[in-house]
């Protein structure tokens, strides 16, 4: 049980768990770039990092020439970088930004160079909502928001947090695209595991709307397995060897969390009760 005890409390010291993360590729799909932050507190120093990847390999493309600039809604730029930058490491990780209200901005990044050769310049544009606009829930479609679905997310996760642009979604959307579907052991357990899903998750998602409490005991229920996942962002996963095992191992891990702690907590309440 101490080992179990242990499994447990890894994923919950996954720091950050919930970082909200972006991944879009360039206009002309020469690169994808990555964007990840904590929730944005206005009128504080946020701390924004951006990935330059190669799209072939998923691997950070190092030397990329780039510029940003952050604008609000209708056109009030509130920061940008005064020329061309290099990074040689393909990383930006101490981008330091005050957004001074709530509301929605648009993160423009142009990249010019890539291995200290000029290209014609890409851009890819990231939606950054802050404070209200970021707590606003999206209306979707009843075909839409479905994880085999082109553009989809997770209906419970979606009702929990309020938003399909929420962080815990964004991550259930991103470890979909970018890990299970890349092998056919994940497709074929994401067809399985759709036709049992979608049975009964428009039920459970209508009554966390209408059951405020029911919400927000959804929210502690689903945030173990969350951290859980958070797990497959941190290794390597290239083969259908590595995605059997890691996925067991996050089934196991989950079975532990959900199963095993709570028997073993009515075991030792009844074994104290007969004391």
């Amino acid at each position: 049980m101490k080992i179990l005890f242990v499994l447990l409390l890894v994923p919950l010291l996954m720091i950050p768990a919930f970082a909200e993360t972006q991944t879009l590729p360039t206009d002309k799909n020469t690169l994808n770039v990555k964007l990840t932050h904590d929730e944005i507190v206005v009128g504080d120093l946020n701390n924004l990092r951006i990935d330059f990847l190669n799209p072939q390999t998923k691997e950070i493309q190092v030397h990329i020439d780039y510029e940003i600039e952050i604008s609000k809604e209708g056109g009030e730029t509130i920061f940008q970088t005064p020329n061309l930058i290099h990074t040689s490491e393909g990383s930006v990780k101490g981008l330091k930004v005050e957004f001074p209200e709530d509301g929605s901005y648009s993160m423009k990044i142009s990249v010019e160079g890539i291995l200290f050769q000029p290209i014609p310049k890409e851009i890819v544009s990231f939606d950054i909502l802050v404070g209200e606009a970021n707590a606003q829930p999206i209306d979707v479609p009843e075909d839409d928001g479905k994880m085999d679905g082109e553009n989809g997310g997770c209906l419970i996760a979606t009702a929990t947090f309020g938003s399909e642009l929420a962080p815990q979604v964004q991550q259930l959307r991103e470890l979909r695209d970018n890990t299970v579907l890349k092998t056919n052991s994940g497709i074929a357990f994401m067809t399985t595991f759709n036709q049992f899903y979608y049975s009964f998750s428009p039920a459970v998602a209508d009554f966390e709307r209408e059951q405020p409490v029911f919400k927000e005991v959804m929210k502690v229920t689903l945030t173990p397995m969350l951290s859980s996942l958070s797990l497959l962002n941190h290794v390597e996963i290239d083969s259908e060897q590595e995605m059997l095992g890691y996925g067991i191992s996050i089934v196991l891990l989950n079975l532990g969390m959900y199963v095993g702690v709570p028997i073993f907590g009515i075991l030792k309440l009844y074994q104290f009760r007969k004391n």
